[in-house]
């Protein structure tokens, strides 16, 4: 997330109007078999919840978007609070590295679609709950229809294009969105809700800048933040699926793992913000292209860029080269490119000494973030023949050498 944007709009706190609280988004259900009351009594003993709420609960069709480390740490609580319907959607599948975070899926499940491990994790739980499995990508295309079969939308996605698709897409249906956002060791969590609030445009109006914010495979992240940040998208959902309590609208909850605070910053509605009537583009939006083999690059790539079949083909060549790697050792030792220097981005300035000036320059990580500062770096110190590889060395071994591992 921009904090550059958060700590802005942290200073017009005072000037944030209370919000109106909305109504319980979902009618109760029938009444309560004798099973299932005794399954949820420590729910129903709850001040102000009772068995009106837990119907309601029951009732309710929750889309989540996103399988990964929110979703397996929101969903399984969505599934025991007694949510009736939960559809999934989630175009990827089980990798090792999603394992220390991504709690529901195990080692048998590498391999496997991420939706149909979180289903069985579900029907584990509780086999009363209807999964409802969406085995693609949330696009501008098939939005509003996927949407259209629920009450309420939680986004757990890593992405900002699918982030501005959901929140444009519940405004246009006018449905609740519960959203959330990690990396490292913070994230985030907030509400909204055309009608009574702002939305997420208002407190992030366009997306970042292209090497402004890591995702979580290049910056990396602590799996109990995951789990942190869930249970707040899974409270809120719960909150607005039953009208208990005051929902997070106008307000995000943020929280600092190093220092163990959470804190709250208020944002408003955008007075003069255009009204959201359509569902746009969001790869062009966020300057993101989708290559043929499904991977997502930066739109705005320069001359400063290279691609993996163009570095492919200068690495074949007789043309010097220098070619750095600035991920961190244990990501070297994963996988890396044949004959490539090991400098980390944290490093870059310290060792100018290193870089050659005297020929071209590439410089590479994991998906392209952090060759992208690295890049920026050096010719701000005057290395002016440099390029970053596009879509990293991720885009290189789908698309030149397939045997390299893949992380």
């Amino acid at each position: 997330m921009d904090s550059r944007t958060l700590r802005s709009r942290e200073g017009t706190a005072a000037a944030v109007a209370p919000m109106m609280r909305p109504p319980a988004v979902v009618e109760p259900g029938p009444p309560l078999a004798a099973d299932r009351l005794a399954r949820f009594s420590r729910q129903l003993l709850l001040p102000g919840f009772g068995e009106i709420a837990q119907r309601r609960l029951a009732h309710a069709r929750v889309l989540v978007v996103g399988a990964g480390g929110l979703g397996s740490a929101s969903i399984p609580y969505l599934a025991s609070a007694g949510v009736g319907t939960i559809g999934v959607i989630d175009s990827d599948v089980v990798e090792l590295s999603n394992l220390h975070r991504q709690v529901v899926h195990g080692v048998t499940d590498i391999g496997r679609s991420k939706v149909d491990s979180i289903a069985d994790a579900i029907s584990a739980i509780d086999p009363a709950v209807t999964v409802n499995r969406h085995r693609m990508r949330l696009e501008a295309g098939n939005a509003l229809e996927i949407i259209s079969g629920y009450d309420l939308i939680m986004d757990g996605s890593d992405n900002f294009a699918t982030r501005y698709l959901t929140n444009d897409a519940a405004a246009i249906a006018q449905k609740p969105l519960v959203w959330g956002a990690i990396l490292r060791y913070s994230g985030q969590a907030g509400v909204a809700f055309a009608g009574f609030g702002p939305n997420y445009r208002d407190l992030f109006p366009t997306p970042p800048d292209a090497g402004d914010v890591l995702s979580c495979s290049d910056g990396g992240v602590l799996p109990s933040v995951c789990a942190a940040i869930g249970s707040i998208m899974a409270t809120e959902t719960i909150k607005l699926l039953t009208g208990l309590g005051e929902p997070l609208l106008g307000r995000i909850t943020t929280y600092d793992a190093l220092t163990g605070r959470y804190r709250e910053l208020c944002y408003s509605s955008t007075p003069d913000a255009e009204p959201i009537t359509e569902l746009i583009n969001y790869d062009l939006f966020c300057h993101i292209v989708q290559t043929d083999d499904g991977l997502a690059t930066d739109g705005r790539a320069t001359t400063h860029s290279i691609t993996p079949l163009e570095l492919s083909l200068r690495m074949a060549g007789s043309e010097p080269l220098q070619l750095v790697d600035v991920r961190e050792q244990f990501e070297s030792e994963i996988v890396s490119i044949a004959g490539s220097e090991l400098i980390p981005l944290a490093t870059i300035e310290a060792s100018l000494a290193r870089i050659r000036m005297d020929i071209p320059v590439v410089v590479y990580c994991h998906h392209g973030s952090r060759a992208t500062r690295a890049s920026s770096v050096l010719r701000a110190h005057g290395v002016q023949n440099v390029q970053e590889l596009e879509g990293g060395i991720d885009a290189f071994a789908a698309t030149i050498d397939p045997s390299m591992t893949r992380y």
